[in-house]
């Protein structure tokens, strides 16, 4: 965890002294420094509300899947904090299964459905590439809702 990230969750203890020690995890969304800052920035704006993980990609880099009240920190690209969410719900759905109510709730591009499946879909193809697990709309997605808590 950054410096940025720990002050950021020492913070949170602060006022939640029954947190765990550390959070479910410090991360920042995407695979790239423009995108991640945007997402950033859209949770600090509270537009960002939902994020979408293949469960592929978690079995690929030894993740497990986020539940329900597990607290994390956002980070930007270069890890700066800047925002503590709490996971509020998590459904998994097979990509062709995602819906435009779960495009909107993670606020990117122009919030349509459209737009999210081109996005990640490029994404998933990315991540994945050179592996075993193939893009399509079977593609198991790990749907997670969460809120900014600080």
């Amino acid at each position: 965890m950054t410096p940025s990230a720990q002050a950021l969750w020492d913070r949170y203890r602060a006022l939640h002294p029954d947190a765990p020690q550390q959070p479910y995890e410090s991360f920042h969304f995407c695979d790239n420094a423009e995108d991640a800052d945007i997402c950033a920035d859209l949770v600090v704006r509270d537009i960002k509300r939902a994020t979408a993980a293949s469960v592929a990609e978690l079995e690929l880099f030894g993740m497990r899947p986020a539940r329900v009240g597990d607290v994390s920190v956002v980070t930007t690209w270069d890890g700066t904090a800047v925002a503590v969410i709490e996971t509020t719900q998590i459904e998994v759905r097979r990509l062709g299964d995602v819906d435009e109510a779960f495009a909107q709730r993670e606020g990117e591009g122009d919030q349509t459905l459209t737009w999210w499946r081109a996005a990640h879909e490029a994404y998933y193809r990315r991540i994945l590439k050179d592996t075993a697990y193939v893009v399509d709309d079977d593609l198991l997605i790990v749907c997670e809702h969460f809120e900014r808590v600080l």
